[in-house]
């Protein structure tokens, strides 16, 4: 039996961005489920978006989500320094943005192959699976 009383609207798993996120945590630690978000950019995230920290993410509502998605989608837009996001200056288009789930992979695995194509050491330590950062072997 629990001891609180749920919401019939409460979800214990809601969908964002291609991620399954657990609807019992706060909304600034589930975000953190999604791949390329970690605490501080969420608790940012939630901030810009005007939802409260101490909210449980199933009793977040579709507006609500979908602020928390504008946010995430387009953070220059919300005054989040660029600083703060994973990808500054892009080598391909320039741009500052977070990259998110399944991006994250693909911007990584494009950079190593980069490295390697251009036969630097970090590239051939790469390509050798060898250790990369001054580490004993």
């Amino acid at each position: 039996m629990a001891l609180v009383v749920e919401d019939a609207n409460f979800r214990h798993i809601l969908r964002i961005l291609g991620t399954n996120v657990d609807g019992k945590n706060k909304v600034a630690y589930a975000l953190t489920a999604i791949k390329g978000i970690g605490r501080r950019f969420s608790y940012l995230v939630c901030k810009r978006a005007n939802i409260p920290l101490s909210k449980r993410a199933g009793e977040l509502t579709d507006d609500e989500i979908a602020a928390l998605m504008e946010v995430i989608e387009k953070p220059e837009e919300f005054n989040i320094p660029t600083w703060f996001l994973n990808r500054q200056k892009d080598r391909d288009t320039g741009k500052n943005f977070q990259a998110i789930s399944n991006n994250v992979d693909s911007m990584l695995r494009i950079d190593l192959e980069r490295l390697k194509r251009s036969r630097v050491h970090r590239g051939l330590r790469h390509h050798w699976n060898l250790r990369v950062r001054g580490q004993h072997t």
